[in-house]
């Protein structure tokens, strides 16, 4: 199974998420960037708004691609505490990483929403969308990190994934759906046939065209 592109991605997985249709608790949130056209159509027809949802890793000074830990949007922070007492990290440093990586989050976050305030996900049933899962990594801090800001329900979608990273998620969220978990998996791009980047632009245009609705 190939998709054309990512709207038809997201066409074929809101087809498997009809049952939350017109409900009024219901927010789709799109991973940037990949995932917001995806989300786009979900939101669309499912009726529902529409979000986006970032996550920055905390990566350790010298070593970044170590995480300890992420933030996300609306000032929610993660921490690795297995990785911060292993190193012995001291707080200064947490901080002085988070402060950067929050500086980030909020520029990339001025620029998609431009001046409107991120939805509220407080009791709500929350989609969260993505193009695909490989390792799953920035979806399992966005999961976690979204967990802090009190959702009724969290529910991961994607059109395509791992086998193994589809059932990891299954312990941290309350729903995972992949439309497609293909064997062998080896990477979210080859199973479509347009996978060229999304823009900074494309991911504005989509966020303006929902808030007008």
């Amino acid at each position: 199974m190939y998709y054309r592109d990512r709207s038809e991605a997201g066409q074929v997985l809101s087809t498997l998420l009809r049952r939350y249709t017109d409900r009024q608790d219901v927010i789709v949130l799109g991973l940037p960037r990949g995932g917001v056209p995806v989300a786009a159509e979900v939101a669309h027809a499912l009726h529902a708004p529409l979000d986006v949802f970032l996550v920055r890793k905390l990566g350790l000074p010298g070593h970044e691609e170590l995480a300890m830990g992420a933030i996300a949007s609306g000032g929610v922070r993660v921490l690795n505490d297995d990785v911060i007492c292993a190193l012995q990290v001291s707080d200064d440093v947490i901080e002085t990483v988070a402060e950067a990586e929050r500086q980030e989050l909020q520029r990339r976050e001025r620029l998609y929403r431009g001046d409107r305030p991120p939805l509220d996900v407080a009791g709500k049933t929350v989609i969260l969308v993505d193009d695909g899962l490989a390792t799953g990594a920035s979806m399992r801090a966005a999961v976690a990190a979204l967990k802090q800001a009190g959702p009724a329900r969290v529910v991961v979608a994607v059109p395509v994934g791992s086998v193994d990273t589809c059932a990891e998620l299954r312990t941290s969220a309350d729903e995972v759906v992949c439309a497609y978990m293909p064997e062998p998996f080896r990477a979210v791009g080859l199973w479509y046939e347009d996978f060229s980047q999304t823009t900074d632009e494309e991911v504005r245009e989509l966020l303006e065209r929902d808030a007008l609705v």
